[in-house]
């Protein structure tokens, strides 16, 4: 199994429905947590440490994970994915976005 984390910032919208779209694809497990100190569920240690990839919103996302958990990424493959603040959860444009780099990146099938 690999273990994909999704962050955004106020894990509301965009990494919720990354979250959402991969939950239940063979051989993922899937979680999401946001940067900022009002996200739903901020991402922490376990997080961290759980992933084996994790894909970033934005560029401002790793800036701020790296100030947060610098030694522990030495070592992860870290995915930046330039997909603005512009969405609303399961939002149609996002989801195919997300469907289109995530499964490009990660060699799979999509599933839309």
């Amino acid at each position: 199994m690999t273990n994909l984390l999704f962050i955004c910032s106020k894990n509301q919208w965009r990494s919720p429905t990354a979250e959402h779209i991969f939950k239940n694809r063979l051989n993922l497990n899937v979680r999401s947590a946001g940067t900022s100190s009002s996200a739903r569920k901020k991402v922490n240690v376990k997080d961290i440490e759980w992933a084996d990839t994790i894909f970033l919103m934005e560029e401002h996302h790793e800036s701020r994970l790296k100030s947060d958990f610098t030694n522990m990424l030495k070592y992860k493959n870290i995915q930046v994915l330039d997909i603005p603040d512009d969405y609303q959860y399961m939002d149609a444009e996002l989801v195919e976005i997300l469907e289109q780099s995530i499964s490009a990146y990660l060699g799979i099938a999509r599933i839309t």
